[in-house]
């Protein structure tokens, strides 16, 4: 079992920064695949960021440039660093992990989820 807590949602003014962290638990995390998905009210789940065991990232194209993703295998934490906010980014964020996968935007490769944060920017 792997259980995951976001944090670090709130209300910030476009053009402002939040960082999302995303707690884990189990001693299996450094060999995880990690994401992040959002939710926009009306709209269907989208994939944001992803991060593999080796550090790779990626990038959804309209986060690229803004949102950096990282994760410290220590504290078995991800991270989401949200820069230059937009309100089109206001979503719930989730983190999600996956034990085995070969994709990293496909949400279905995910086996965990965590309970989503709200990030609400405004214009």
């Amino acid at each position: 079992q792997v259980q995951l807590v976001e944090s670090g949602g709130g209300l910030v003014q476009s053009g402002g920064s939040l960082r999302l962290s995303c707690a884990a638990s189990g001693r299996t995390f450094s060999s995880l695949t990690m994401g992040w998905f959002r939710q926009a009210p009306g709209k269907d789940r989208e994939f944001v960021a992803g991060i593999r065991w080796s550090g790779i990232t990626y990038y959804t194209d309209s986060v690229k440039g803004r949102f950096t993703c990282s994760r410290d295998n220590v504290k078995n934490t991800l991270y989401l660093q949200m820069n230059s906010l937009k309100p089109e980014d206001t979503a719930v964020y989730y983190c999600a992990a996956a034990l085995r996968a070969w994709g990293v935007k496909e949400s279905d490769e995910y086996d965990y989820w965590g309970q989503g944060t709200q990030v609400t920017v405004s214009s």
